[in-house]
């Protein structure tokens, strides 16, 4: 990134992970609801989608990604990003050999 558009000094240096207490890197760790229990209720296991039902979820998550990423706040980012490493770590554990179209290569 560019000195011209990345902020450096204030708040906004900090990536949205790293602003968010709970964030371990790869995901959210369970945050407590307002009663104090933890909230397990972030979403169905990926692993018990249907195929159907896990393109469908990635497919709502992506069209999001652009609204979440520029409005949304820190907490709502953070569930957006585990929740789309989570069905995309199942996609790929389910689709190890995926088809990977030629065109979308680069020469190297």
């Amino acid at each position: 990134m560019t000195e011209s558009v990345r902020q450096t000094g204030g708040p906004m240096e900090a990536s949205p992970e790293q602003r968010m207490p709970e964030w371990d890197g790869d995901h959210v760790h369970d945050m407590p609801t307002d009663d104090g229990a933890v909230d397990d209720e972030l979403g169905i296991d990926p692993t018990e989608l249907a195929d159907e039902d896990l393109i469908r979820e990635i497919h709502s998550l992506h069209r999001t990604r652009l609204d979440t990423l520029r409005h949304a706040a820190d907490s709502a980012l953070a569930n957006h990003l585990r929740r789309t490493a989570e069905l995309e770590t199942e996609y790929l554990a389910r689709h190890p050999g995926r088809e990977v179209d030629p065109a979308r290569l680069r020469d190297e």
